[in-house]
């Protein structure tokens, strides 16, 4: 059985403000579970992984929950045709309120 190609990812333009709001020592595990969880399967549901409903802050379709206390937030879409995985938010959940690039998010 052939092996699947990994998805591309892509980073819109405005997550690199959504992750300058989000404290630098946590740079490296958000790559790292981006990496992990969405290259290869990012539309398989899972306990942390799921579609969200919409509307969905930017136009995401999916969310990736992850870190202490699952904090963390990736908001993305998916491109099954060119195998593309576009990352439109990034943000930092304190309690029941969503913090996208250091601004509150309205569910």
């Amino acid at each position: 059985m052939a092996k699947k190609q990994p998805f591309t990812l892509e980073f819109a333009p405005i997550v690199h403000e959504h992750l300058s709001a989000i404290d630098a020592k946590y740079d490296s595990l958000i790559r790292r579970k981006i990496d992990e969880q969405l290259k290869h399967e990012p539309d398989v549901e899972t306990r942390n992984r799921k579609p969200v409903r919409p509307p969905a802050a930017f136009q995401a379709e999916w969310e990736l929950r992850f870190g202490p206390k699952n904090r963390f937030r990736v908001f993305y879409r998916i491109d099954d045709k060119n195998r593309k995985v576009e990352i439109v938010a990034i943000g930092e959940k304190e309690r029941n309120r969503l913090f996208i690039g250091g601004e509150e998010i309205e569910p």
